[in-house]
C-alpha cells in the first residue's frame, strides 16, 4: 500500500499533469486555421464547350419573345417554350453527335443563313445519303394551324418529328438497319458526353438522356425560331386587318397584297375572268401558315425521279421566302424544281392536271378543270413585290438560334 501522503502528491502531480494537458490540447486548438472547402463549379464542361456562348445563370430569353397582337393561330397544343429546354434544344440542334458518324446535324441542313432551310435541292446525310425531299423551312414553325411535320405530314407533332431525322438511315443514320445502330446508342452515346451531363442535371435535376427529353427540348428550340419584323408586320401594325391598305407599301406590293387575298373567279372551263390570284386560300393571312386540310399542289415529282409523289400537302410559312435584294433562302417546294418566285407563281398559273394524281387540292381544279389564272406580267411582279414584304432580318443574325459551339 502506498504511503498517504505519495498517494496525495502522485494526484496532485496527475491534476497538474492533466490540467497542462488542457492547455496545451487548448492551446494547439487555437492556434489550427479553419479551412472552408473550394465550391464546385456545375458548369465547367459547359463553359469549356460554350464559353460565353451559353450562361446557365443568364439564360437567352426564348419563352417571352411576344408575337403580334393579330398573330393567333398556334400549333404547340399548349406545350410551354422554357428558357432552359430551349436552351439545351440548341445545343442538340448543332451538336453533330446526333449522327452515327459525327459528320452531320439538324443544322447542316437548317441553316440559319437560309431561314433554316438549305440552298441544296437534297441535303446530304450521312456516308453519302440525302435527305428524299428539300429541307423545310423551320422559321415561325409554332405559328400555324397545321399541327403535322414533314412535307408529307407523317409526324402528329413537332415533338415526334426532331427525333425522325435522326434515326433515318441517310440523314444522321441512327436506323438499327444495315449494321448500324439505333438510337439507343445515341442515347447512351449522349449521355456519356460532359457537358450533356451538366446540361440535363440543369434542364432535368438528373443526367438521363432520353429520346421524350431530345424531342421536348428540340422542339422547345424549333418554336422559339420566330419572325415578326418585316416590312408587312410594320404596315400590319397600323391597319385594322390585311384588306386595308398599307401606309408603308408602294401602289406596286398593296396590289400585290390584294391579288394574294381575293378569291379568283372562274367559268365553266377553269379560267380566271376576274377576282385575284387566291393564294390566301391555303396560305392564309397573317401567319402565311398552311391550310390544314390542302391536297397536293400539282408538284409530283420525286427527287429521286421514279414514280410520282402525291401524299406531299404541308408546306412552311410563306414569311421569310426571300432575304435582303429578293435572294430566295433555296429552291423551292420538296422537289427544289423551282428557283425563282416567278416560275413559283407561274406553276399555279396554270396547273396541270397529271394522271394518277388523285390527291391534286380541289382549289386548283375549279369546275373539275386544273385552274387557268392568265396572269399579265404586272400581276406577277405585283405578287413577287408582295412577297418580299413577308421577310424579316432578325432571324438570319440572333446569337438565340446560332451556332453555340462557334
Amino acid at each position: 500500500m502506498l504511503n498517504p501522503s505519495l498517494r496525495k502528491c502522485s494526484f496532485g502531480l496527475c491534476a497538474v499533469m492533466v490540467m497542462t494537458s488542457i492547455a496545451l490540447s487548448c492551446s494547439k486548438s487555437d492556434t489550427t486555421a479553419v479551412t472552408t472547402p473550394t465550391p464546385v463549379d456545375p458548369y465547367t464542361a459547359i463553359k469549356a464547350t460554350f464559353g460565353t456562348n451559353i450562361d446557365p445563370a443568364n439564360l437567352a430569353n426564348y419563352a417571352n419573345q411576344g408575337k403580334p397582337a393579330y398573330v393567333n393561330k398556334d400549333n404547340s397544343a399548349g406545350r410551354v417554350i422554357l428558357d432552359t429546354k430551349a436552351t439545351l434544344g440548341r445545343v442538340l440542334f448543332y451538336d453533330k453527335n446526333l449522327s452515327f458518324d459525327n459528320t452531320i446535324s439538324c443544322a447542316s441542313c437548317h441553316k440559319q443563313e437560309f431561314a433554316f432551310s438549305d440552298t441544296a435541292i437534297a441535303s446530304k446525310g450521312v456516308a453519302g445519303g440525302v435527305t428524299a425531299r428539300h429541307s423545310m423551312r423551320l422559321v415561325n414553325a409554332r405559328f400555324a394551324v397545321e399541327q403535322k411535320f414533314f412535307w408529307d405530314e407523317r409526324a402528329a407533332n413537332l415533338e415526334e418529328q426532331t427525333t425522325k431525322p435522326v434515326q433515318d438511315h441517310a440523314e444522321m443514320g441512327f436506323s438499327g438497319q444495315s449494321g448500324r445502330p439505333g438510337i439507343a446508342s445515341l442515347l447512351t452515346k449522349l449521355q456519356g458526353i460532359n457537358y450533356y451531363n451538366e446540361l440535363f442535371k440543369f434542364v432535368y435535376g438528373d443526367i438521363i438522356v432520353s429520346e421524350a427529353r431530345l424531342q421536348e427540348c428540340l422542339a422547345a428550340f424549333v418554336r422559339s425560331i420566330q419572325s415578326f419584323d418585316s416590312k408587312y408586320d410594320a404596315g400590319r401594325a397600323l391597319v385594322a386587318n390585311d384588306g386595308q391598305p398599307f401606309p408603308n407599301f408602294t401602289p406596286q406590293e398593296n396590289n400585290g397584297k390584294q391579288l394574294f387575298l381575293t378569291a379568283p373567279v372562274f367559268d365553266g372551263t377553269g379560267t380566271r375572268i376576274s377576282g385575284g390570284a387566291g393564294c390566301n386560300a391555303c396560305h392564309n393571312a397573317p401567319e402565311f401558315d398552311i391550310d390544314p386540310n390542302t391536297g397536293n399542289n400539282g408538284i409530283i415529282g420525286k427527287i429521286s425521279g421514279t414514280g410520282i409523289d402525291i401524299t406531299v400537302t404541308r408546306a412552311p410559312s410563306l414569311r421569310n421566302l426571300t432575304r435582303a435584294g429578293g435572294l430566295l433562302n433555296g429552291p423551292l417546294m420538296h422537289t427544289a424544281n423551282l428557283t425563282d418566285l416567278q416560275t413559283a407563281i407561274g406553276h399555279y398559273g396554270t396547273i396541270n392536271l397529271a394522271p394518277g394524281n388523285t390527291n391534286l387540292d380541289p382549289r386548283l381544279r375549279p369546275n373539275g378543270q386544273g385552274q387557268k389564272l392568265n396572269f399579265v406580267a404586272g400581276e406577277v411582279n405585283s405578287i413577287i413585290a408582295f412577297l418580299n414584304t413577308l421577310s424579316g432580318n432578325a432571324v438570319y443574325t440572333d446569337a438565340r438560334w446560332s451556332n453555340p459551339f462557334k
